[in-house]
């Protein structure tokens, strides 16, 4: 049983319309909860909200039968709290339980002291979210916010459109380690999948893991000579390839007593299938990277990059050259955000093998069928390509989007004009929005898998949203009380 919100007050609850927040704290904390109370007591978007909230619960699912769950809204104050701030669970699991502001967000008096949230059910009601519902919600939040911190109205949309990188959790790849990934995932689902059976084919599976481990560093550490003596540099690239020919013979060995354990499972009948799967998956990883050790180790071939993988646990890992200094590549996806003058991201694309000029024109028309006003945005060079121009014009009044290569006379006139270099100028700014996000959750996703890659994303994004929302009416609120306090000492003056 699944509700939104309790909808009846409890003796010595406040109503989250009338918390007391610390306005003049520079926490992202008090914004996030400023922002929060803001959609709260607004009705028509709190109901929007809402209604949103209530499509977490699965359509066949009777949220009126059961034992209690955790409150929508809960979970949309302890996601949001979780992103906005870069927390991991054990960080959000002791403030759920111990922040005062928190747990009155919550719907908690002072003196509930006895419920606690355990630390397994927040992970198990945050990942509930999709993120299509987180962008539902985002698009209220928005355009609630433009009107807000606007000047009343969101009739004159400027974008501005930029990519990063998202890094995924993953250790450095190299070929040997990958193997090692692989063959310990094959020895340890085995291993698991033997004892449960009670037969104890598998019981020096930690031995086993050892002697591979020791093959594994020995290869790990011997590195080409950068020797000029020729003799030198042979005499290494030969002790390489002995190690690395070792490592792999004895993987090899425990691979070919997998395959055969794994068949008579299938021929009983007796093993779990999903386990087996699993297994013949890793073993496939396995092989695949010998294949390359042998032919870059043995051979000297180049491993072409389309071949390679670079994790076996978050296969949509892409290794990513940028170009930045000091760094010269990062693992993850990238992820594509336009922004508007007021800092709210409109809309957001995780890119999966896709470069800037090939999402331009998809960002922009996404955007816009959201944001019906948006009429303008700037770009960098990365996205340019003659196609995207021509589309780009076509959906917005002005666009500003750096042509590569030796400019025509008409193109040079263009890009020097006044307008188009202080729209440049003014592009700048979504860096601001990029390095704000990498601050507040997305520097890494801990979340596995692609769906929730996107769903970290989009919560980030959300999260983000509402604490800009928080940030406008705190300013907003300093502003108020500045001015009676200038008043009030202009009275005592005059007196």
């Amino acid at each position: 049983m699944r509700k939104v919100i309790e909808n009846q007050l409890k003796f010595g609850q406040v109503d989250i319309s009338k918390i007391q927040i610390d306005i003049r704290s520079r926490d992202e904390i008090p914004q996030l909860l400023l922002g929060l109370q803001a959609i709260y007591a607004n009705h028509p978007l709190r109901r929007a909200v809402f209604d949103i909230l209530r499509n977490i619960v699965p359509s066949n699912v009777n949220a009126r039968n059961g034992r209690p769950g955790m409150d929508l809204w809960k979970i949309l104050v302890l996601g949001t709290l979780k992103l906005n701030c870069n927390w991991d669970y054990d960080k959000l699991h002791n403030i759920s339980n111990n922040h005062k502001n928190v747990r009155e967000f919550l719907g908690h008096t002072l003196d509930e002291f006895d419920q606690r949230y355990g630390l397994q059910t927040l992970k198990d009601n945050i990942v509930l979210f999709t993120p299509e519902l987180l962008d539902q919600i985002n698009q209220l939040v928005v355009r609630f916010g433009q009107k807000l911190l606007g000047s009343g109205d969101s009739e004159d949309l400027k974008a501005r459109c930029d990519s990063f990188v998202v890094e995924t959790d993953v250790h450095y790849p190299t070929d040997i380690n990958l193997l090692w990934d692989a063959i310990r995932k094959v020895i340890e689902l085995i291993s698991q999948e033997f004892d449960q059976l009670g037969i104890s084919q598998w019981r020096q599976h930690r031995h086993i893991l050892r002697k591979i481990k020791k093959l594994f560093n020995k290869a790990r550490k011997l590195k080409r000579s950068n020797s000029n003596d020729a003799q030198k540099k042979a005499k290494k690239k030969q002790q390489a390839a002995q190690a690395h020919q070792e490592y792999i013979d004895l993987v090899e060995q425990y691979l070919s007593r997998a395959r055969q354990d794994i068949s008579i499972l299938n021929q009983t009948g007796l093993g779990n299938v999903a386990r087996i799967l699993l297994i013949e998956h890793f073993i496939a990883h396995a092989e695949r990277q010998i294949d390359q050790i042998l032919r870059r180790v043995v051979n000297d071939e180049t491993i072409p990059h389309s071949e390679k993988v670079f994790s076996l646990f978050e296969e949509h890992t892409e290794w990513i050259s940028k170009g930045k200094a000091g760094v010269p590549q990062e693992l993850g996806l990238k992820v594509c955000v336009v922004d508007d003058q007021f800092g709210f991201i409109l809309h957001h694309q995780v890119m999966e093998n896709q470069s800037d000029d090939q999402v331009a024109v998809a960002m922009i028309a996404e955007a816009k069928r959201k944001f019906s006003a948006l009429n303008a945005c700037s770009f960098d060079k990365g996205f340019h390509s003659p196609q995207n121009q021509q589309k780009l014009n076509k959906l917005l009044d002005h666009v500003v989007l750096p042509r590569k290569g030796k400019l025509s006379l008409g193109n040079a006139q263009k890009e020097h004009s006044e307008e188009f270099i202080e729209a440049r100028r003014k592009h700048s700014a979504i860096e601001s929005t990029i390095n704000a996000l990498e601050n507040h959750g997305l520097d890494r996703c801990p979340d596995h898998g692609i769906y929730g890659f996107k769903r970290y994303v989009a919560l980030a994004v959300l999260a983000r949203n509402i604490q800009i929302l928080g940030a406008g009416i705190q300013q907003k609120e300093l502003k108020r009380l500045r001015r009676l306090e200038k008043i009030s000492r202009t009275n005592r003056l005059a007196a």
